[in-house]
């Protein structure tokens, strides 16, 4: 592949909305690399891509081990020298967590190791590569349930859905994207939280409102975002969502 192509690094990506990411980032030109646990369903998602005529690659990543991870990082650099886009997209649900008073503590340490923890282990092993980038893009996958003020809106749709693990996760992850901003702000990256809205997926058991292509569409734009780009924004499709 051609270094003059962005390079972007999908995690979670060989299904459901991370492999539309990874498409429409592949329409647009970008090489996109299929991070995924499993070879096998990585390959295949990288191979389905390229049959379609987008430059897609496979990357072995388990955002939970950090032999991988680095592993990960070093192949990208090896093969690219430097990574354009991340999309921290590998996220987990679990049907034990709920409400505060019974969601399994268990439950929500592995969804917190998944979604908030392996999201900024990623994010440390790679921005060395994206500091090598002269406009670098982090995507943070969040969700409208990670917003403090809607979980405590009674009229909000999302109030009822308490589920200590998952929203807790959300909102940590959306801390990483305020603080990561912040620290960043004098370089050429730049961070957001998206939210893409109840897509129909493996995680939400495909009970959502939006297909995989619609649910795509926000976190590629952020992750295409040109020289004025904004950083440091928590949105979904109908705007700005509040912290």
């Amino acid at each position: 592949m051609a270094d003059t192509n962005r390079i972007a690094l999908v995690t979670g990506a060989n299904k459901g909305i991370g492999l539309e990411i990874a498409r429409q980032l592949g329409k647009a030109g970008v090489v996109a690399i299929i991070g995924a646990r499993d070879p096998g369903r990585g390959s295949a998602a990288a191979a389905t891509l390229t049959s379609e005529g987008m430059p897609a690659e496979f990357v072995q990543l388990d955002v939970t081990d950090p032999v991988s991870i680095t592993a990960a990082a070093d192949e990208i650099a090896a093969r690219h020298g430097r990574l354009d886009i991340l999309v921290n997209n590998a996220g987990i649900v679990d049907e034990r967590d709920g409400p505060p008073s019974s969601g399994s503590p268990e439950a929500a340490r592995r969804i917190l190791e998944t979604n908030f923890i392996g999201a900024l282990s990623v994010t440390q092993a790679m921005l060395p590569l994206l500091r090598r980038s002269p406009a670098g893009r982090i995507v943070n996958l969040s969700s409208s349930l990670g917003s403090l003020t809607l979980n405590g809106d009674p009229t909000s749709t999302y109030y009822a859905a308490r589920l200590i693990g998952y929203n807790a996760s959300k909102a940590a992850l959306n801390m990483l994207t305020v603080q990561l901003s912040e620290e960043l702000r004098d370089t050429a990256i730049v961070v957001n939280s998206v939210s893409p809205g109840y897509v129909k997926t493996d995680l939400t058991g495909h009970g959502g409102w939006l297909t995989p292509e619609e649910g795509a569409r926000l976190p590629v734009q952020y992750a295409l975002l040109g020289e004025d780009a904004v950083s440091g924004q928590f949105v979904e499709a109908g705007g700005p969502t509040p912290w």
